[in-house]
């Protein structure tokens, strides 16, 4: 379980989040959605501890993780597991070196053991036997499946994608979704996903947090969010000619 009570963070003179408070459950994916600028990507960074809030708390299982120092944050972080928006894979080294890097941070496994975990996630998003290439030589898909690998390599409680399927083909993007699905209910890991796919909220959307302006707007399930009256929700998941017409079919 995490909360997040009151959540507020500026930049300067600007307000990002007023006062977000939101609880994501075990075993379930959570989204986070809302236009750009509307600051998903700003808290869940505040959750991970990339950005410091002005005021409130992440509390991770109760542990208040906003006021703890470097060195008590590090049995959560070994728990979390990311998926950054551009993969951030380390250029200079192979597929296999990206995800163990964790493994070589906060475990004393041995390296045939690191190597036999790398094979296991590799093989888990579809990707055995290319340990040794490089990402310069993956496509766009394949770079995500590695950023998965990656952030699945310490068996994560705690499970972050900040835009998934970003730049990808809508056939990809929908494995992507099923992957993340899947490991979500593998590990029964809290997951959380900041996401601009309307595909993914209707497809994986457990619980959906809408943020508009700062604030949160509206917060419920894939299900229910065909049938609300908020204006700017609607104005947001139902933009498109083709998804108003899908709206009418809910």
């Amino acid at each position: 379980m995490i909360e997040v009570q009151d959540i507020s963070k500026s930049f300067g003179d600007h307000q990002v989040l007023n006062e977000i408070s939101s609880e994501f459950e075990p075993g379930k994916i959570s989204l986070i959605i809302g236009s750009s600028g509307s600051g998903k990507s700003t808290l869940l960074k505040c959750m991970v501890g990339l950005h410091k809030p002005d005021s409130g708390k992440v509390l991770y299982n109760g542990q208040n993780f906003t006021r703890m120092d470097f060195e008590d944050r590090v049995p959560i972080r070994k728990d979390i597991g990311m998926l950054f928006q551009n993969s951030a894979l380390f250029d200079s080294m192979n597929v296999e070196d990206n995800i163990v890097f964790s493994l070589d941070m906060f475990t004393d496994m041995s390296k045939s053991e690191k190597k036999e975990r790398a094979d296991f996630c590799l093989e888990r998003v579809d990707l055995a036997g290319k340990n040794k290439l490089f990402p310069a030589e993956l496509s766009g898909g394949m770079k995500k499946r590695v950023g998965i690998a990656r952030a699945i390599a310490m068996s994560p409680k705690y499970l972050f994608c900040d835009e998934p399927n970003s730049g990808l083909d809508p056939e990809t993007s929908i494995l992507i979704d099923e992957l993340i699905q899947d490991l979500t209910q593998e590990y029964k890991s809290t997951t959380v996903v900041v996401t601009h796919d309307m595909n993914s909220v209707m497809g994986i959307g457990e619980y959906i947090l809408f943020l508009h302006k700062g604030k949160k707007w509206w917060e419920g399930t894939n299900k229910e969010i065909a049938h609300t009256d908020v204006k700017e929700l609607n104005d947001f998941v139902f933009a498109s000619p083709f998804m108003k017409v899908a709206k009418a079919s809910f």
